[in-house]
């Protein structure tokens, strides 16, 4: 079973935390996707044939709790103004750090970049795109980012919320289309806020072991919400007194921006934060045309002397393919570049995006939910939590074919993000090796080497 969260836990008594075993293939939970079927594969890229391109312009997954409650950026205050002569990028460094990871995991290809407050950014790449056609990754490459999709679900409903259009304690049923529903699927209880924070106790319907061989059979079929919602179960817990990790939460979340705007999800997305903000090549894969060319997804396997990849592209440009993507929805169907991650993470969690007041709920909900997740701070479709001696903000991503982070660092205005076109490796131990190499210690000024 592949995890990008904890699958969860719930308070079942005073001081015990229960997992939530599943026997499921299919876990979409930042998000993870398990196809077992059996094309031809072919021999994973050897380290030394991989491309290598510069532009320059763990278990992060499963976090150590930082103690006492965490600040939220709208409280840490602004980030320090780099006075003088800026340091150097370590372009070198950073640039290394990828090339052996990309060595080290078998990766086909990588894309990763670090913003700073100053508007400087750097971008590195390595690997294929397409390991078929020895297409190597560029700056403009794009990639499925699985749930980091769920940052642009939550800032969406927190502007309708500013807006007056939602109640973060409304009943989440009250804007629900009923016809796309399972009759009584959808506790009255349950508010559009444990909707986000993943305390509805919703099942996850990708935890349902019978939706894997259905997505698996046609790759390329277009799923509706509706029939992914059909591979309901029964609830964890009660609303509002667990914690789960529940893609169900966010597919619903997406059918309420949806229907309370008028607008699909993708024009809504556009019109209020990719258009403004300039992230041209992020997009709602489910919906919109693509605006880059989309890394193909690959499942690498095998013993490390021998891995092999398996193209998982089922031809219609919908990475990693369009059953799954389409039956995620606004659960994890965005693709997007690394330049964009990295921008959005800033712009989101630097204030740019949303009101302070709905930044500071996002952040601050972690507050309600620590007593019920082991090893994480979850807020409202934000992770909250340490990498090295740094609080950051950001979420995960792991779909089959497809595995990146994306971060913030309050306390210095750095953003940095992480894709790559596989799920068997997890990112979050080059995240914090390149944060190292840009970011002092704590406290510390910033420095720059090559």
């Amino acid at each position: 079973m592949i995890r990008g969260m904890p699958s969860g836990g719930r308070r079942n008594g005073p001081g015990l935390v229960r997992a939530v075993a599943s026997t499921a293939l299919l876990v979409v939970a930042g998000c993870g996707y398990v196809v077992p079927r059996e094309p031809a594969v072919a021999p994973a890229v050897a380290p030394t044939e991989a491309p290598v391109a510069v532009a320059t312009d763990g278990r992060g997954e499963r976090p150590t709790r930082p103690p006492g409650p965490t600040p939220s950026p709208s409280t840490a205050g602004p980030p320090p103004v780099a006075t003088g002569r800026l340091p150097e990028i370590p372009s070198v460094a950073l640039q290394a750090a990828i090339v052996r990871f990309l060595g080290s995991t078998s990766t086909p290809g990588i894309s990763a970049t670090i913003r700073w407050p100053d508007g400087r950014t750097w971008t590195g790449t390595a690997g294929y795109s397409n390991v078929g056609l020895r297409t190597p990754v560029t700056a403009d490459t794009a990639f499925a980012v699985a749930s980091m999709s769920k940052t642009f679900t939550a800032a969406l409903i927190l502007e309708l919320v500013d807006q007056g259009l939602l109640g973060l304690d409304d009943p989440a049923a009250r804007y629900l289309p009923s016809h796309l529903l399972p009759a009584g699927s959808v506790d009255p209880r349950i508010t559009i806020r444990m909707l986000l924070d993943h305390t509805s106790g919703l099942f996850d319907v990708f935890l349902n072991p019978k939706i894997d061989p259905a997505l698996q059979s046609k790759p390329a079929a277009r799923w509706t919400a509706a029939r992914a919602l059909s591979y309901g179960g029964k609830a964890y817990f009660a609303p509002g007194v667990g914690w789960h990790y529940s893609n169900t939460n966010y597919l619903l979340l997406g059918l309420i921006a949806e229907r309370v705007t008028g607008r699909d999800l993708g024009s809504e997305l556009e019109h209020r934060f990719l258009g403004p903000l300039g992230l041209d090549r992020t997009w709602v894969q489910a919906s919109g045309q693509p605006r880059a060319t989309v890394a193909h997804g690959y499942d690498v396997g095998g013993p490390r002397a021998a891995r092999t990849v398996r193209d998982l592209a089922d031809g219609t440009g919908v990475a990693p393919f369009t059953s799954v993507i389409t039956a995620l929805g606004a659960a994890g169907a965005v693709a997007s570049t690394s330049v964009d991650l990295a921008t959005w993470a800033a712009d989101l969690y630097g204030g740019k995006v949303v009101s302070p007041a709905m930044l500071a709920a996002m952040t601050d909900d972690q507050q309600r939910t620590r007593d019920y997740i082991p090893g994480v701070l979850y807020g409202l479709g934000v992770q909250v939590f340490q990498v090295g001696p740094w609080t950051t903000l950001g979420h995960s991503g792991r779909l089959l074919g497809f595995r990146g982070q994306m971060r913030f660092v309050p306390a210095t205005g750095v953003s940095i993000a992480v894709l790559t076109n596989q799920s068997r490796a997890d990112v979050a131990p080059l995240v914090s090796a390149l944060l190292r190499i840009v970011l002092p210690p704590a406290g510390g000024p910033q420095a720059g080497r090559r």
